[in-house]
């Protein structure tokens, strides 16, 4: 015969409180990064720009919460093909990367469905106000269907009153940036002097924000290519 009342004292709600509350720190401080492949799992009909490269191994997803900041980036400076492209955008003209020449830039790969992009952004906002009449410019390239995701990347802009350019990054300017790594989001700090002065995998609340401020700054006092 079952002990029906043992088992009922199994979850109590303390215990099962204790359950969630732990879950849900798993979630929180285990996605500190997106794949770019994730909106194509929930999402068939909305594919990344980047679907089409190789799937990143799993040594090169962004680190946990916990682990250190990421590291330089394998490129030094941005080919003419990533400056040069136009890039769609959610109000005025295409964006063009060289058209920034000489100013110190955040670039940042992202989408509306990556929870980590939406801890950053609001970063990246306040950075932009702050250090904007310094001479930074921030460029949000989202990673989505430009046709597929207009309405939503429009609402995004709206609802975290963003205040720096946003568009969508094509095919080969996102497969080139990613380098291979298709985790978003993915922040490019650029000095004055079109070197790059660091590149960010993923988002940490803790450590990311004051390592990008760092590297702005650096970029900032970079001296302009002649």
């Amino acid at each position: 015969m079952k002990n029906t009342k043992g088992e009922k004292t199994l979850w109590t709600p303390a215990r099962l409180a204790s359950t969630m509350l732990v879950l849900s720190l798993v979630a929180v401080f285990g996605a500190s990064s997106c794949s770019s492949g994730d909106e194509t799992r929930t999402n068939p009909s909305s594919p990344s720009v980047a679907t089409n490269s190789a799937p990143a191994p799993a040594s090169s997803a962004a680190p946990p919460a916990t682990s250190a900041p990421p590291s330089r980036s394998a490129v030094i400076t941005l080919p003419v093909s990533v400056t040069d492209a136009e890039m769609k955008a959610v109000s005025g003209a295409p964006i063009k990367l060289s058209k920034y020449a000489g100013k110190a830039m955040i670039i940042n790969l992202w989408a509306t469905w990556c929870g980590p992009c939406r801890l950053e952004v609001p970063e990246l906002v306040k950075l932009h106000k702050e250090f904007r009449a310094q001479g930074l410019e921030v460029i949000g390239l989202s990673t989505e269907n430009p046709e597929e995701s207009s309405d939503k990347v429009k609402r995004f802009v709206q609802d975290f009153d963003i205040n720096y350019r946003i568009g969508w990054a094509s095919y080969d300017v996102a497969v080139t940036l990613m380098q291979g790594t298709d985790s978003i989001p993915q922040s490019f700090v650029i000095g004055r002097d079109g070197r790059v002065v660091k590149r960010f995998v993923g988002f940490n609340p803790t450590t990311t924000p004051p390592a990008i401020r760092l590297a702005v700054e650096e970029a900032l006092n970079a001296k302009a290519a002649d």
